[in-house]
């Protein structure tokens, strides 16, 4: 037998750290030295002292730390930030670079973006920068949001499948009772299907939901509690448990769901570039390209992988927290496909993303630095998210168009020690 050598490595820390008979006694005898951070919902000068007092007594953290993390700006308008964190202490600083101009001939998007991009990564903006420099010089990205609707998806449990029919029968014919129960509870939310999945004692009704030009995460949570309460009221069928999510929407999670039905937005993106001028900017071949593309899809199917993509999570993350969205949304909305054709020699690039979750209204969208994110955007406030939408898939475009062109032209490595570890030598 061939013991793989990180599991050797464990075992021998193991053997270092512990006895078997000292393990209990190792983790128990601390237990009583636990003193747990008492919280504050709501960020007060007491509060920031108090937590900063404790982090300074019992970690390596220092008062230097404290006035890095706990800046001016942040302990001057601390106020702003209770809305989205509870136990505040300050705020970080991620890098923010920009590309541009993204140029994108889309339902919503149309004409010339700045785009801010926060990442720690180096040579990820550089890499955005040229998919973009060589979509403009074509005439730009064609993009559009082709279905919308965030999920929710309440779970009830009855003691047989009889009682789940019986129940399901019920919603059905009841569906808009359901529908004006959910929406009441918000201005922007509308409630467009509600499907029932019956699996033996247990339903689950999968709610979708558009919800205006916010994300809508919680709004369609709050929406969902509403409907579950005229439900436990009015049907005829007590359900034995309920819960507002069981875990069937993909909510934060990648998901064949989301993959089929979408989750948030659904929006495609793509590019025809000239072979003259792959060869030129991307210092590669239309067909190297491709042969690289059938690789890496091969990588994909054997792997398991949901969709097949390179690396959507780079431009999303870095967008999402430039400018304010949930970053944990990442994990179901890097989900999606890319296509690379020759089609009349030329090279034809599109994405396809069907959970994309992002808003220009509400969640982080109103915090300082992410408002000005937006702003540079110009895609701050109502009336923007289908734009950003595109922007996002036009973005993941971009990136999927310049790491195959690395990879094919084997640029992939010698960029990243151009851009990280030379720099970081100098």
């Amino acid at each position: 037998m061939i013991v793989p050598f990180h599991i050797r490595d464990l075992l021998a820390s193991l053997r270092e750290r512990f006895d078997a008979r000292g393990i209990g006694q190792t983790l128990s005898s601390k237990a009583h030295e636990v003193r747990n951070l008492r919280p504050a919902r709501n960020a007060t000068e007491a509060s920031l002292d108090r937590f900063w007092a404790r982090i300074i007594a019992d970690s390596d953290a220092t008062e230097d730390d404290r006035a890095l993390i706990l800046d001016a700006q942040t302990k001057g308008s601390f106020s702003t930030y209770n809305a989205n964190i509870e136990n505040l202490i300050g705020t970080v600083k991620v890098p923010l670079g920009v590309i541009g101009p993204l140029r994108i001939n889309g339902l919503h998007a149309q004409g010339d973006y700045l785009v801010p991009l926060a990442t720690s990564e180096a040579a990820l903006v550089a890499s955005y920068a040229r998919g973009a420099d060589v979509t403009a010089m074509t005439g730009g990205i064609s993009a559009a949001l082709t279905y919308d609707g965030v999920l929710r998806t309440p779970a009830f449990r009855f003691k047989s499948m009889a009682e789940t029919g019986i129940f399901v029968d019920w919603a059905v014919q009841n569906v808009e009772a359901l529908k004006a129960a959910a929406e009441a509870s918000t201005r922007f939310g509308t409630l467009v299907s509600l499907e029932p999945t019956i699996d033996n004692d247990i339903c689950f009704l999968i709610c979708r939901y558009t919800t205006g030009d916010a994300s809508g995460q919680n709004m369609v949570t709050i929406a969902t509690s509403a409907m579950c309460e005229y439900i436990l009221g009015h049907t005829p069928i007590k359900p034995q448990a309920w819960y507002v999510e069981g875990n069937y929407s993909g909510d934060k999670k990648g998901s064949f769901l989301g993959l089929l039905t979408g989750r948030g937005a659904k929006v495609t993106a793509s590019a025809t570039l000239p072979e003259a001028l792959v060869e030129q900017k991307l210092r590669c071949t239309i067909d190297q390209m491709l042969d690289y593309g059938r690789l890496a899809n091969l990588g994909s199917l054997l792997s398991g992988q949901l969709g097949t993509q390179a690396h959507y999570a780079n431009a999303l993350a870095a967008l999402f927290i430039a400018t304010g969205q949930d970053a944990a949304c990442v994990s179901e909305s890097a989900v999606g496909f890319t296509r690379m054709e020759k089609h009349d020699g030329d090279l034809f690039v599109s994405v396809t993303l069907p959970n994309l979750l992002v808003g220009t209204v509400g969640g982080g969208t109103g915090l300082p630095s992410q408002a000005a994110g937006l702003r540079i955007l110009g895609l701050q406030g109502a009336g923007k998210r289908p734009a950003l939408a595109e922007v996002a898939a036009a973005l993941c475009l971009c990136g999927e168009i310049s790491i195959v062109a690395a990879m094919a032209s084997v640029d992939f490595a010698r960029a990243h020690q151009r851009y990280a570890r030379q720099r970081l030598a100098q």
